[in-house]
């Protein structure tokens, strides 16, 4: 499922341009590559958030375009992310 900006996911523009250059940097093909984010279980910590590229979507993950940058949410993970703004902060 293909979403767009403004739905769920929201990516800063710095935010997309350092995935982006770090995706190319691994040799990824950035047309199809992506970055995954994900909700885990985490013992007992309660859940543990993630994230790391993937070459593909899975076939059940709502996709996320924004400046150029695709973001893959699996449905089990959208639920505890959902509405989240994800940004770049060097330091």
């Amino acid at each position: 499922m293909l979403s767009t900006q403004g739905d769920w996911i929201e990516v800063t523009p710095i935010a997309a341009e350092q995935a982006i250059d770090l995706l190319e940097g691994e040799g990824h093909d950035t047309d199809e590559a992506g970055l995954r984010l994900f909700v885990q279980q985490g013992g007992c910590a309660g859940l543990s958030y993630g994230m790391r590229f993937d070459d593909a979507p899975d076939d059940d993950d709502t996709i996320y375009e924004h400046h150029a940058l695709r973001v893959f949410v699996d449905p089990a993970s959208l639920k505890y992310i959902g509405g989240s703004i994800l940004d770049f902060e060097s330091g």
